[in-house]
């Protein structure tokens, strides 16, 4: 089966690897999507998120890593722009102890690797891990230890709480049409999982938030739907100015949510 429902960027994700693997020879232990593409409700607009997973990066490699990359970038499709997603030490991602250390990230839309503790979470492992879509390797249950419920739910909560004070604390870098749309969409997801207990996609959060929240917040939901186009340039445009105060009366309002329920342990 083929990794996703778009053959172009099927043809984009097997250079990735095969360019990869060319650095990396038998040190590139796998290769896995996540995110959306592993979880479902992805579309034209989403981020193609990927793990790789090696022995030990060395800096050579690093520096070939870096060269990989800014030429896949410049590969012939949009596709290429939208990769994202870091290189794992293989007893690293086993291992979710490990969670919070930098790795060498490639973000949304860039060329080149940077130090990142962006995608070390214990969500990452957990989808991975039960959802991960092989490009290479063996099943990805091998490779990662099983997140214990409580633990995901704990750190959900945590980036939930914690991501959500600053934006309120200062939200003036996030005053922006791309950012206004995805913490909405964001916060939306964060209930729904924490709700359920796992990880799911933008489309599930947004959907459920709609069928269980008051409907006065359901035009915000659906103008943050609309506005996940083209986010390199909205990250330069100023969000509309009643959507952004509303947008940060729903944060405090999914926080207090989050804070006030009872959630099974197991």
């Amino acid at each position: 089966m083929p990794p996703t429902s778009y053959p172009e960027l099927n043809q984009v994700l097997a250079q990735l690897v095969s360019r990869m693997a060319q650095v990396l020879g038998d040190e590139l232990v796998g290769v896995y999507l996540q995110g959306s593409f592993a979880l479902g409700g992805y579309d034209e607009h989403s981020d193609v998120d990927f793990v790789a997973i090696e022995q030990e990066l060395a800096q050579d490699q690093v520096d070939r890593l870096q060269a990989m990359h800014d030429q896949v970038y410049q590969l012939a499709s949009p596709w290429a722009q939208h990769l994202e997603g870091s290189y794992f030490p293989r007893h690293i991602l086993r291992d979710g102890s490990w969670r919070g250390t930098d790795l060498w990230y490639l973000d949304h839309g860039a060329r080149s690797l940077i130090r990142s503790n962006h995608c070390n979470t214990l969500l990452v492992r957990w989808i991975v891990r039960e959802k991960g879509v092989a490009l290479y390797g063996p099943p990805a249950k091998t490779l990662v230890d099983p997140v214990p419920q409580a633990l995901l739910r704990a750190e959900m909560l945590d980036v939930l709480t914690d991501w959500g004070q600053a934006i309120l604390d200062d939200p003036r870098p996030y005053n922006n049409r791309f950012y206004q749309s995805f913490i909405v969409l964001s916060y939306c997801r964060f209930l729904h999982d924490l709700h359920r207990g796992y990880p799911g996609s933008k489309r599930a959060g947004a959907e459920w938030a709609k069928s269980v929240l008051d409907p006065e917040w359901w035009d915000l939901i659906d103008r943050a739907w609309k506005g996940r186009p083209d986010p390199a340039r909205q990250v330069r445009e100023p969000a509309d100015r009643e959507d952004f105060a509303r947008t940060l009366h729903f944060v405090a309002h999914i926080m207090e949510a989050a804070g006030g329920r009872q959630y099974d342990s197991r």
